[in-house]
């Protein structure tokens, strides 16, 4: 859908003949997927494969489900995803680092994993990206969206990025945080992603070479029948943005894509499918309370590569208390260099304290870094960098670690050779809280760059020390 298209509310006395929409979404999409299956005790066997474009998003969405009462692992193979004990999981989540790299590399990845969780019986799947909707006009929102409709023989599928939860609403196909249009908010400033355009059906059309539709509040609020008529006019798209700006939306577009091979979005929709589904079978099942996990006795430290404003926040209050060791970039070309300095550094430091290790700098500084390294250039080397002082740490005998930033979530985690992780219900740690239980038992926290109060980092340490207690 185009710009003079989208503006366009769609004509409800014009949506066409339901039963001919019906006829059409029934028997292209929802018999496509049989229903859930129940095991004997009442849970849901593997409802739902999740894959996440980066970690903690991933984190995100597995501690949400388990919050909510359903058995999420998350792992970061397709391997440790093979290995999966399909009786042990209500469902999965499997976090790839692909938000980033090269549109073709991201399409094999995601039918790699549609074809892996199809063989663990998993029927609906789930492509998970930031509620801010972070790509560029090459992708990977579309592409991998693509490739996974079509490993799962899905026909259409829907793009929900909000997390009304977090203030993040779609409305007439813009996307909103809290009052402020994307485009106006801090996102502008990213460093890797900036996104430049509220409007969501122009920002994903540049990505793939299908239309794009949208599905305008005004018909979303009129129920399902209204929506599917839409969904079924003569040449409707295969992908559409969908407003949402509360709960009531969410439970209102889980009617509509309820037994869809394939839906995507941000955090939110998914324990909404979820609770539909049990609604459906008449399975309740009570929230969980676990927000501790086992103990794993080592060192701390703090890894920060993000550049947004609470985790420089988050950083500098560390600092006040904590050694902090912060690496400027265009002094430290020589990667190998900077972290035999940064390990030398960190043996000197007292063991009985954390530390901190950060690339992240204020928005100045990273516009010099990207003038002088490029933008990715700059991203590769802060990542490999602190991906190898992770290895280094943990050879250290570090066993507790605090990570900010999706992408280094998961250079940290892809170092560190973790594959999979039990996670924490979500909290005030925003979800990224988990334990590695072999071959030796790691905890970490994970967090996006935008999330967390200033002291988030003295909670996340409280936290896994307390599990050490227990």
């Amino acid at each position: 859908m185009h710009r003079d298209q989208q503006d366009k509310l769609p004509d409800t006395a014009n949506l066409g003949d339901f039963e001919s929409a019906k006829h059409r979404l029934v028997f292209e999409n929802r018999l496509r997927c049989p229903p859930v299956v129940l095991n004997q005790g009442g849970g849901v066997v593997l409802e739902l494969g999740v894959l996440a474009d980066d970690l903690t998003g991933g984190m995100m969405v597995a501690s949400l489900l388990e919050a909510d009462g359903i058995r999420c692992p998350l792992v970061s193979s397709v391997e440790a995803l093979a290995a999966l004990d399909p009786s042990t999981a209500d469902a999965v989540v499997l976090a790839r680092k692909i938000r980033l790299i090269e549109p073709d590399l991201a399409i094999a990845e995601a039918t790699v994993a549609v074809e892996a969780m199809q063989k663990l019986g998993i029927q609906r799947f789930y492509y998970k990206y930031c509620a801010t909707f972070d790509c560029t006009d090459r992708g990977n929102i579309g592409p991998v969206a693509l490739a996974m409709l079509k490993a799962s023989g899905g026909s259409q599928t829907i793009f929900c990025p909000a997390f009304p939860r977090h203030t993040v609403t779609v409305f007439q196909g813009r996307m909103f945080i809290g009052a402020t249009p994307l485009a106006d908010s801090f996102k502008k400033h990213d460093p890797v992603t900036p996104m430049l355009n509220s409007n969501l059906v122009e920002v994903l059309e540049p990505q793939t070479p299908e239309s794009v539709g949208l599905i305008p509040h005004g018909v979303l609020v009129q129920g399902t029948q209204a929506v599917q008529a839409l969904l079924a006019k003569e040449n409707a798209p295969k992908l559409y943005i969908a407003d949402t700006v509360d709960d009531a939306d969410l439970e209102r577009l889980c009617e509509l894509v309820l037994d869809w091979p394939l839906t995507t979005g941000a955090d939110a929709l998914p324990v909404f499918l979820s609770r539909a589904w049990r609604g459906r079978q008449g399975v309740t099942l009570k929230p969980s309370q676990k927000n501790l996990l086992p103990g794993s006795p080592g060192r701390e430290v703090v890894i920060a590569g993000s550049c947004a404003a609470p985790t420089l926040r988050q950083i500098q209050h560390f600092g006040e208390a904590h050694p902090v060791f912060r690496v400027n970039l265009l002094e430290s070309q020589d990667a190998d260099a900077c972290v035999q300095q940064i390990l030398t550094w960190a043996d000197a430091q007292p063991a009985d304290q954390p530390l901190a290790i950060a690339t992240s700098d204020e928005l100045e500084e990273v516009e010099k870094n990207q003038a002088s390294l490029g933008r990715q250039g700059a991203a590769a080397l802060a990542d490999s960098i602190l991906g190898e002082v992770a290895r280094g740490l943990y050879a250290k005998g570090f066993r507790k670690f605090i990570v900010a930033g999706g992408e280094t979530s998961g250079q940290v985690v892809n170092a560190l050779g973790i594959a999979r992780v039990e996670v924490s219900v979500f909290d005030e740690l925003g979800g990224g809280y988990c334990h590695q239980a072999a071959p030796e038992p790691v905890s970490l926290v994970l967090k996006a760059g935008a999330l967390g109060q200033a002291d988030f980092f003295f909670r996340a340490l409280e936290r896994m020390r307390l599990a050490e207690q227990h």
